[in-house]
Order: C-alpha cells, then sequence, then structure tokens
C-alpha cells in the first residue's frame, strides 16, 4: 500500500472524484483517469488532423447509458484544445434541438456559443476573448510589417487592410456578408473603446436578438441568426476562427436520444433532415476547419421507427456494413460504437481512483492490489453483468467503497464487499437495469 498524496492537485482530484460519484464527467483532470479507447480515441484524432488541414468531419459516438461516450467526448474535447482548436459544446434537451418551431434549435446555438472554448479559457464564454485576441494579433502583425509607431494613421490603415482581407474571405459565404460587416464594427467599436457597440455585436454573434427591427436600429444590418440558419453561422465562426490564428473548430452535440423521445414524428423528421445536412456538409467539402461529433445511444440510433435511422436517407449512409461485428468494428466509419470496457481495464482505473482518494484525503491507500481484484470480480460475477455493467456504474460502486472504508477505517475491504447489504444492493441494481434505459421512450 502507497502514500500518493500529492500526486494529483487536490482541486482537480475532488472534482473528479465528486464528478464521477454524481455519476457525470468531469470537465477537468480526465487524463488521470483515462484507460481504454485507444483506438477510438486515434480514430477521432486522425479526424483533428484532417479538420487543421482545412476539412472537415462528422461522426456519431454510439454507447449505452454509463458507457463513456460523454467521457470520451470531453477527452477528445481537451485533446483539441491543446492542439489550439476552439471547441463547443451543449447537450439536447426538450428545450435544445436542432430544429423546432419554438426556438429550439437557435437555442442550441446559444448553448454552443456559451460554451465557447479554447487552451486559455476552457471553461466556456471565450466568444469575446478570442475576437479581441484576433484584433491584437492583427495589429502586432502590422506593427512588426509596418514598423510605424502606435497610433499613426498609416498603421491604423495597414490594420484596416488586414481586417479587410479577414472579412472580404468571410463574406463570400452564405450569410458571410452580414457576419462580416459585424466583424467589421466589432474592430472599430474596439479600437474606438465604444464598449457599448462591442456588446451589442457580441449579443448579435450569441444570437440573442429577436427582431429585425432592434438589430437595424442597434447594428444597422437587416439580418439576425435564427432558428432556420443557426448551422450556416457556426459553419463561417470556423473559417474566422482559423483566419484568426486557431487550428479550427469542433463542437460536440451530446444527448442525441432527446430527438428520439420527440412525440411529434414531423418533428423529429425536421431535426434528422438538420443532421443530414450537416453530415452531407462536411462529407461533401462545404465545411472548412469543422468538425461534428454526436453522441447517442444505440436505441435513439437504430430505432428504425422513431431513431436516426428512421431518416432512410441517414440509415443509408451510417448502416454498418456486412464485415463489422462486436469486436471488429470499422472506426473510420461515420458510427463509432464504443466495446465494453474489459475487467482488466476497470482494474487499471479502479486503481487510478484509489491512489487519487487517498491523495485527495491524506491517508496511505488501503487496497491491495487482491482488493481491487476482489472488487472487479464481484462486480463483474453479478448475473446479467456481461451485458448490462457500463463503467459509469462499477466507478460508483468504487468510490461508495472507498468513501466508507475511509470513513470506517476499522472495517476491512474483504468484510464490507462481502456484506449481504453490499452483494445484494449491487446485483440489484443490475437486474434493475437491464433495458429499462429505453422503456419511457417506447411506449
Amino acid at each position: 500500500m502507497t502514500d500518493t498524496s500529492g500526486k494529483v492537485p487536490k482541486r482537480i482530484a475532488q472534482t473528479i472524484i465528486n464528478s464521477l460519484k454524481g455519476g457525470v464527467v468531469p470537465r477537468i483532470g480526465l487524463p488521470y483517469i483515462t484507460v481504454g479507447r485507444k483506438n477510438e480515441i486515434q480514430a477521432l484524432l486522425h479526424d483533428v488532423d484532417i479538420i487543421a488541414d482545412g476539412g472537415a468531419s462528422f461522426r456519431f459516438i454510439v454507447g449505452r447509458y454509463g458507457s463513456g461516450k460523454s467521457f470520451l467526448i470531453q477527452t477528445i474535447r481537451n485533446f483539441v484544445m491543446d492542439k489550439n482548436f476552439i471547441v463547443a459544446d451543449a447537450d439536447l434537451s426538450p428545450e435544445r434541438r436542432l430544429k423546432g418551431n419554438q426556438g429550439q434549435g437557435l437555442a442550441t446555438y446559444r448553448e454552443l456559443i456559451r460554451n465557447l472554448s479554447t487552451k486559455t479559457r476552457p471553461e466556456g464564454g471565450a466568444l469575446m476573448l478570442v475576437l479581441d485576441r484576433w484584433i491584437n494579433n492583427v495589429q502586432a502583425q502590422a506593427l512588426e510589417e509596418t514598423g510605424l509607431e502606435p497610433g499613426d494613421p498609416a498603421l491604423t490603415k495597414a490594420v484596416d487592410r488586414k481586417i479587410y482581407a479577414v472579412t472580404s474571405q468571410i463574406s463570400e459565404l452564405v450569410h458571410g456578408f452580414a457576419f462580416a460587416q459585424l466583424l467589421s464594427k466589432y474592430y472599430h467599436a474596439y479600437v474606438e473603446d465604444d464598449q457599448e457597440t462591442k456588446q451589442k455585436v457580441l449579443r448579435w454573434f450569441r444570437g440573442e436578438y429577436g427582431t429585425k427591427r432592434e438589430v437595424k436600429e442597434d447594428l444597422g444590418v437587416n439580418i439576425l441568426i435564427t432558428d432556420d440558419d443557426w448551422y450556416d453561422y457556426l459553419k463561417i465562426f470556423a473559417l474566422f476562427f482559423r483566419l484568426a490564428g486557431y487550428a479550427g473548430m469542433m463542437i460536440m452535440i451530446d444527448e442525441l436520444v432527446n430527438i428520439y423521445k420527440i412525440p411529434n414524428a414531423i418533428t423529429r423528421q425536421y431535426n434528422y433532415e438538420k443532421i443530414l445536412t450537416m453530415y452531407n456538409d462536411c462529407l461533401q467539402g462545404k465545411a472548412r476547419y469543422f468538425g461534428i461529433i454526436m453522441g447517442s445511444t444505440p436505441q435513439a440510433m437504430e430505432d428504425t421507427r422513431r431513431g436516426v435511422y428512421s431518416y432512410e436517407a441517414l440509415r443509408s449512409r451510417l448502416a454498418e456494413g456486412k464485415f463489422s461485428r462486436e469486436g471488429t468494428r470499422d472506426l473510420l466509419a461515420p458510427v463509432i460504437r464504443l466495446e465494453p470496457l474489459t475487467a482488466e481495464e476497470m482494474l487499471v482505473l479502479c486503481e487510478k481512483l484509489a491512489d487519487m482518494h487517498a491523495g485527495l484525503y491524506g491517508y496511505p491507500r488501503r487496497l491491495t492490489t487482491e482488493d481491487l481484484a476482489a472488487f472487479i470480480k464481484l462486480e463483474y460475477g453479478r448475473i446479467g453483468a456481461d451485458s448490462n455493467i457500463t463503467p459509469r456504474e462499477v466507478i460508483r460502486d468504487f468510490i461508495e467503497l472507498l468513501d466508507l472504508l475511509y470513513q470506517n477505517p476499522d472495517m476491512t475491504p474483504k468484510a464490507l464487499m462481502q456484506s449481504d447489504s453490499f452483494t445484494y444492493s449491487k446485483s440489484d441494481a443490475v437486474s434493475d437495469k437491464s433495458d429499462d434505459d429505453y422503456v419511457e421512450f417506447s411506449l
């Protein structure tokens, strides 16, 4: 047994332990607990290289609740930020869809822009930071190239030309002209320290204007971001971010199951049609420096009555071929289906968590390798575990075990794991799980 105090910063360890205990994926510290998924990560990182070269990608990550799909999405999110990408993520919900008759699509856009993140601003809200950094970089480049002094009118003209070079490229895209106009307004407001105009432009970029009249009065343009065209503006942002010095843009949209749960068939079809548009854009070269990852459950993906596959144009593009099977999946296909983590991989993860828990609470680790193996054997030996157990359940059980041992130092791991209450509650949890995740959706 080893004292691991100090290996992981306590702030990060606390976030990781609390998040995993609550059944959610932490947004920081993922490298400390990443195990398995090597092949899936490599496949997605191949997409990152393509995006940085001016291409686009679209992937679905499909896995059961608690199987690790959200963890994988967050892992890629952190990696691409380190690669100088701008990332934005959002979970779909009844209020956030890809398209809706009450602004649900625009609500998703707003969430994505709200969560816009960079390496230096990983918690989101990075839009103003990116715009200001872009202007500062353009000014610095103009100073270096011209050798002029700050405040020289000739320097201002040189900066104007560089700004125009960016906006002219953007104006060639669909809706790009209005976007370029607003970029120019933001630049001049920045130079003139006009904070009011800056905030109005930011409000427009965030999709917060409700009427064209209001936009016209505030900014002098006659267009606003709507539920129908919000996705076009994400493509414009991707090109702008590249021109502003970033590698590209990656968006992650999780909980696709919330489209599957929409009761109205026509509304579901409109949302699937939006997915098809996004998918085609990425694969046909209509988007540049742009990547999309969507997370879904198998049922929400493959159900031919209500799922993504109910939209024939998507099913024909995404369905597996004749040669893929469990254990031999084509990870270069648009859909990545997550295989369960092995017992050996879960053992490694539990060892990491045991070390982290000991370091966080300042005690020598009590669990031996034999104890860890006994815990994994108990978890994977339960009835139905081979098809129903998920990393989320195992991790929550394990953190509960660590907490109980820490709070009850006289209790041994063996005695706790062999207690009737522990084994009964765990076996009961698995037997109740089965396919009940999907009962509410199939009614």
